[in-house]
């Protein structure tokens, strides 16, 4: 069946790779920076700076793409600004359909006015409580977990790895590293990964983003992440010969791992992953049946909602209703929440909302 705007939305999602810093409304932004004096923001008309921070992103550099943060950390230095994005966030995830979300953060970036860093952390899972109930109220249920991200160009990494140990009942559910990769790579921060190994707990990495297959080698072999933020240049391990695909070492490892690709496509076009949408790997990568996600990274840098990312799926890459449900199944499975968790989403949540929206087959 054919996607549009009604069954997209429609259809029970799942969001592995967003940023909490990214998917600000523009209106709180502008509303945080006057109650909390923020000075810098480049225009307070709601409109016009959205449309600033877009085109800013869109300059096909991932750290040009990053400098757009700067106004959403900005204002987001005190708990109640935290826990009020957080609940908004919330909201417009499941607004749009998406019944499971990690949403991730790097907390030592909202320590300027003064906050510890656990007092972030409980300030973010408040908002996604207080959001997940308004969310039901609303007939919308959701579960919105978070993900603990540590900044790859600072050196508090074990830090925030035992900051994300320290909540991992509470509602954070994995670790992440995030920010330029370039001359950054993973292997810098295996103090924090050696921390999270010894207790058990999940990990993901930003890798193959900027950076190429190196960063991506590092991030399984070296650092043990269960997942892959982007990955999108594992592509450079594929060589297309008359023949067929041939993929390579590490490629094929991937796939013979099921390593989740957390893919972005209309962010990694922004950041100049992928020269278009059009010509991103995840068309070849879901042939291929390498395991396969959709997400939005920043819904407000990239001026996406995971629908719309669905959407252009199925203009540029033929996605169907059934293979949007093999995409949502294929997150549901690499969620970092306990099995039991997860397979009541896929059986009582995701195929039953297929189901009713007619797709066939079970999307595995």
């Amino acid at each position: 069946m054919e996607l549009n705007q009604h069954n997209v939305v429609a259809a029970p999602k799942v969001l592995l790779h967003d940023h909490l810093d990214g998917g600000l409304r523009p209106a709180t932004i502008v509303e945080l920076a006057h109650e909390y004096g923020y000075p810098a923001l480049p225009s307070e008309d709601p409109d016009e700076l959205a449309s600033l921070v877009r085109r800013g992103a869109n300059r096909r550099d991932l750290e040009l793409y990053l400098q757009t943060f700067a106004h959403t950390v900005g204002v987001l230095q005190h708990a109640d600004a935290l826990r009020r994005a957080s609940i908004e966030a919330v909201e417009d995830l499941a607004a749009d359909g998406v019944v499971y979300a990690e949403v991730r953060m790097a907390p030592e970036l909202c320590t300027e006015a003064g906050l510890g860093l656990d007092e972030v952390v409980e300030a973010i899972l408040d908002g996604f409580a207080e959001g997940e109930r308004a969310a039901a109220g609303a007939g919308r249920p959701i579960v919105v977990r978070l993900l603990v991200t540590a900044m790859r160009t600072a050196a508090r990494s074990s830090e925030i790895a035992e900051l994300a140990l320290r909540h991992r009942h509470h509602g954070v559910v994995g670790f992440d590293i995030a920010g330029a990769e370039a001359g950054y790579p993973p292997s810098r921060h295996m103090d924090a990964f050696d921390r999270i190994r010894r207790a058990h707990f999940h990990s993901t990495i930003h890798a193959g983003e900027a950076f190429g297959l190196p960063s991506i080698a590092e991030a399984l072999g070296w650092c043990g992440a269960e997942r892959l933020g982007h990955g999108v240049r594992i592509v450079d391990d594929i060589e297309m010969t008359d023949e067929g695909p041939v993929l390579g070492t590490l490629a094929n490892y991937v796939r013979d791992r099921r390593v989740p690709l957390e893919m972005c496509p209309s962010s990694n076009v922004h950041t100049g992953a992928a020269r278009s949408f059009a010509e991103h790997p995840i068309g070849l990568l879901m042939d291929l049946r390498f395991r396969v996600t959709v997400n939005t990274d920043n819904r407000l840098m990239s001026g996406v909602s995971l629908s719309d990312e669905f959407l252009l799926m199925a203009e540029h890459h033929a996605v169907d209703l059934e293979r949007m449900q093999w995409l949502t199944v294929n997150a549901m499975k690499s969620a970092f929440i306990h099995f039991d968790q997860r397979l009541s989403l896929i059986e009582d949540v995701i195929k039953p909302g297929y189901r009713a929206l007619g797709a066939g087959g079970s999307g595995e």
